[in-house]
Parts: C-alpha cells; sequence; structure tokens
C-alpha cells in the first residue's frame, strides 16, 4: 500500500511539474508558417526549415503537419491569413519577415512563434536578445554596422559610383537602423545616395519610375521581406536599366541578380528547425535566446557580370563563399 501510495504521488507531482507546452503522447504536432509572398518565392526558409526538421528526425505528414499559407504579397491579406492561423490552434507559428512577425505578435501572445527577422530588438519584437520573454523567439539576419559593409562593398564593386540609390521599406525597423550606417559610409567615400520607399506591392511601379528619372550608377537592394518576396521584379528591373546592384539576401543572386552579401537564410531556417523542436519538447520562448548571426556569405553571378559588362575586382572574388558561373 505504501508504494502504490508512493508511486501515486510521483506520478501526480510528474504531471504537475512537466512543461504546459509539451506535446500529448500520440498527438501530431501542428505547425503555422506564413508568408508574405506568392508560394515558391520563398525558396529559402521553406526548404531550410523542412531539411532542419527531417534532420531533427521528424517527417512530414507523420511526425508533424506544417500548414504552409501565403499572403501573394497583399498584406490585408497577411492579417487574414494570421488570424486563421491563430484561430486553427496550432501549436508552433514559423513566421520568415518582421511584416508576418508584427502582424503574428498582434494576434497572440500564448502560441509560441518562432521568427527569423532582421533586428528584434530594433523593432520592438523582442524585450531581451538572451532572455526574449513573452511567446516569441528567434533567429536575427542583421548586425549594427551591415548597412555600411553593403555600401563598401558597392564602392569596391563600382568604384567610379557617384549616385547610388537605395530601395527598402521604412516600415521594417531593421531596416530603418540600416540607413544611418549607408549613410555614414556613403559620406566616407563621396557617394550620394537617394532612398525610395516600397511599403507595399503598389508601391514598386512608382519606386521604379522615380529610381529611373534620377539615373543612379547603382542599386543598393535591401533585406525586407517583401522586397525578397518581389525579386524577380526587382532583378528585372535592374537588368533592364543596366543597373549594377547590391543586395542584401543571396536568393536575389541565386534568380539573376549580381551580388549579395547577408546571412545564410536557409542555414537560419534550419536552425529555427531546432527551435520548433525544443518547444514541442516543452522549452519555452521566452527562455530560448533569440540568436544572431555568426557568419555572413558573399555570393557573386559572374553570368549576370558579364551581361553588364562588369569585371568583378579581384579582391572581391577573391573572398566569396560562392561564384556563380
Amino acid at each position: 500500500m505504501r508504494l502504490a501510495a508512493h508511486l501515486a504521488g510521483t506520478f501526480a507531482f510528474l504531471l504537475a511539474v512537466l512543461p504546459a507546452c509539451a506535446q500529448t503522447p500520440g498527438k501530431v504536432p501542428h505547425i503555422g508558417y506564413v508568408w508574405i509572398g506568392a508560394e515558391g518565392s520563398d525558396r529559402a526558409t521553406r526548404p531550410g526549415l523542412q531539411k532542419g526538421l527531417r534532420d531533427l528526425g521528424y517527417q512530414e505528414g507523420r511526425d508533424i503537419i506544417i500548414e504552409y499559407r501565403y499572403a501573394e504579397g497583399s498584406i490585408e491579406r497577411l492579417h487574414q491569413l494570421v488570424a486563421d492561423t491563430v484561430a486553427s490552434k496550432v501549436d508552433i507559428i514559423v513566421v520568415p519577415g518582421l511584416i508576418v512577425a508584427d502582424a503574428v505578435k498582434r494576434a497572440t501572445t500564448t502560441i509560441p512563434v518562432v521568427a527569423l527577422v532582421g533586428d528584434p530588438l530594433a523593432s520592438g519584437l523582442v524585450a531581451s536578445l538572451a532572455r526574449p520573454g513573452g511567446n516569441i523567439t528567434g533567429f536575427s539576419s542583421m548586425e549594427p554596422e551591415y548597412g555600411g559593409k553593403l555600401v563598401e562593398l558597392l564602392h569596391e564593386l563600382v568604384p567610379n559610383a557617384r549616385r547610388v540609390a537605395v530601395l527598402w521599406n521604412p516600415l521594417n525597423a531593421a531596416e530603418q537602423n540600416l540607413v544611418q550606417p549607408m549613410r555614414d559610409g556613403a559620406a566616407s567615400v563621396g557617394l550620394s545616395l537617394t532612398l525610395h520607399e516600397v511599403r507595399r506591392t503598389a508601391d514598386f511601379t512608382t519606386a521604379f519610375e522615380m529610381i529611373t528619372g534620377q539615373q543612379p550608377d547603382a542599386l543598393i537592394v535591401g533585406t525586407d521581406v517583401l522586397l525578397l518576396s518581389h525579386r524577380k521584379s526587382i532583378i528585372e528591373y535592374a537588368e533592364v536599366h543596366r543597373f549594377p546592384a547590391v543586395y542584401g539576401l543571396r536568393e536575389f543572386v541565386d534568380d539573376g541578380g549580381l551580388i549579395s552579401f547577408g546571412a545564410d537564410t536557409i542555414e537560419l531556417a534550419r536552425l529555427a528547425a531546432g527551435y520548433v523542436d525544443k518547444i514541442l519538447k516543452g522549452a519555452k520562448p521566452a527562455d530560448l535566446p533569440f540568436q544572431q548571426p555568426t557568419k555572413f556569405d558573399l555570393v557573386i553571378n559572374l553570368k549576370t557580370a558579364k551581361a553588364l559588362g562588369l569585371t568583378i575586382p579581384y579582391q572581391i572574388l577573391a573572398r566569396a563563399d560562392e561564384v556563380i558561373e
């Protein structure tokens, strides 16, 4: 009797202390995934997440179910998809991009969220990198001097350039933090920067017209997820007008852009799968540090350089992580 009572007490204690978000045995966890663009335009985050989960032993459809939702570039549709995802009571939401993360933060304070964003502190997404607090954690793709490094790369690439157009989304706090380092870097090498805002899909036409009218020598394209989801239009525009362009994300170069310098988003998404696994096993987002990138990749598309009649300086080629020929 005493043994039975002891075992019963131990069992009750274990039930009390087990983390609330640990999965019920036999229940297949559901993960929500929301992207601002069209399906197929997330060629880094979705494959990276899927690979990370496979590496951890999850088979999609058997051990885990991912509910993918795509906003097709519409802010209104994005908010509806976020509401639908929250209403479906998924176990975790994975959100690439600050514009999606902000929408999810407004929609739920209880569902754990793993976000892939530029600067979670500047945006107010979390209170601290070490201890995020609340229901959101994830991975950052930027560091403070990143904007200046993009300008430095452009100056090395096109040393005779004097006027540079910057395509960015001012609604993204991380992109706002790029601007001053860009201006400082530009001033140090005699470059004149003009900023062209894209807050929604409809803004691209106006931004392109303004850039064309100013006839810059080169472009810098920011890292906002809205820009990423419209990368084919941006790359085509740069190609038609023969603008050398530096991009913050390698997906642009994979699709025909000239050169990129930035965090490896496939790797960040793969690492995000590890956080999904930890949360499913009982960890709390508030206790998982928001991690920053430890490496930035330089990727060059030589085919595009040749089409532009541009010779990539040796010092850039020598330090490239990947050259697409």
